[in-house]
């Protein structure tokens, strides 16, 4: 709102200060004592054309047309009565270069005809036996085309620069929403790591709590327990559970500490995301936790992107994890390293049948999107029979 207004202030400037110089031009000319009647209606003319150019940009056209009859009739009066030839003409440069900016086709090309031929015919007018020199009228037809093209040149100039704006404008906003996509995309990678974690760690932990607390239930306290062979192995698997608990929480640190680093942006010596070479350790902690699960790699292992050694590790974490709450053992375990993939395959028996009707809960949900985002695909649920869930998720080598 502001630059139209300014725009619109602007052209009101332009049209008064063509109306001052033309009209001031028709004065000095010697039009009034000559005619001052037929002056005066001319100098009137002169004023309404040029004040007609703070018009809006639609009216060009009409403007043109009031220039060209102002400029011919005052050719006509300053040869009917031998005046020095001083033509105003600011406005009529001026509505020249309006039709070049502001119109467009057919109208554009005729109003620049229009002038150029007003231009020629006043030349003549005015110009006496000089005018038979065709050097003169060629000039006199520059002056109603040149304005005409600069007005042309700077309405493409101004239409070529808007477009690379709105390019760059347009880029800009991709980039944005490109930005927003990795952030979401970003958030939801954290939020599942911190969700395998926290369901891996606390599972266990829940889980040899159960146990210690048993165990401890059983225990009498009021036989010794150099007297009490039960008491001792109660006692025994007690304090193994809670030895575990003990491990399993400083795990779930460890981990966690991990993640809030890589979120601050900072990793410290030797410290690294978990990764296939990790397997085994993720293995004893789940056997630990009372389930047993055989392990069979096939293959040999390849260099692996980091990042894409980090989402197997997750989805194997992921895995083992839901055949330690849901499933029985025993638990089995696939790792095959092809030539252009690795596959991961998981399977055990169902505790429970309410599982399979369980559909795609979080951790599952995190899997297929974890493979999804490296290139690979995640097939996961109960067998033909039912009585076993199966997982297999393949991801081609070098994906990042």
């Amino acid at each position: 709102m502001d630059v139209t207004r300014s725009l619109a202030r602007l052209s009101l400037v332009v049209a008064a200060v063509a109306a001052l110089v033309d009209s001031m031009q028709l004065v000095l000319c010697g039009a009034f004592g000559a005619a001052p009647v037929l002056a005066s209606i001319l100098f009137a003319a002169v004023v309404a054309a040029d004040l007609a150019l703070a018009a809006p940009p639609a009216t060009a056209a009409l403007a043109a047309v009031g220039q060209v009859a102002v400029k011919v009739g005052i050719a006509g009066f300053v040869n009917h009565y031998g005046l020095p030839a001083k033509m105003p003409d600011v406005g009529f440069l001026v509505v020249g270069y309006r039709a070049g900016a502001w119109l467009g086709g057919t109208t554009s090309f005729v109003t620049v005809a229009m002038l150029a031929g007003a231009a020629a015919v006043s030349n003549v007018l005015v110009g006496g036996p000089v005018s038979r020199d065709w050097r003169w009228v060629l000039m006199a037809v520059a002056a109603g085309v040149v304005p005409w093209l600069v007005g042309r040149y700077t309405a493409a100039r101004g239409a070529y620069i808007a477009e690379l704006e709105q390019r760059e404008r347009l880029r800009q906003q991709e980039q944005r929403a490109a930005l927003d996509r990795a952030l979401a995309d970003e958030r939801a990678a954290i939020a599942r790591d911190l969700h395998d974690v926290i369901s891996h760690h606390v599972s266990a932990i829940g889980i040899h709590a159960g146990v210690a607390r048993m165990a401890l239930s059983r225990v009498d306290p009021a036989v010794p327990d150099a007297d009490s062979a039960l008491s001792r192995t109660d006692a025994q698997a007690a304090a193994r559970s809670l030895t575990a608990v003990e491990t399993s929480s400083r795990a779930a640190m460890v981990d966690l500490r991990r993640q809030l680093d890589l979120l601050h942006g900072r990793e410290d010596d030797g410290q690294r995301q978990p990764g296939l070479v990790d397997i085994d350790d993720l293995v004893e902690r789940v056997r630990a936790a009372g389930l047993a699960v055989r392990v069979e790699i096939s293959g040999e292992p390849p260099m692996l992107p980091e990042s894409l050694d980090v989402m197997l590790y997750r989805v194997v974490q992921e895995i083992l994890t839901n055949a330690l709450r849901h499933g029985r053992e025993p638990a089995r375990l696939e790792i095959g390293y092809r030539p252009t993939r690795v596959e991961v395959r998981g399977t055990n028996p169902i505790a429970s049948a309410a599982l399979a009707q369980e559909g795609v809960h979080r951790g599952l949900d995190g899997i297929r999107r974890r493979a999804e985002l490296f290139g690979g695909t995640a097939q996961f649920g109960p067998d033909r029979t039912g009585g076993r869930w199966d997982i297999v998720v393949s991801v081609p080598i070098g994906a990042a």
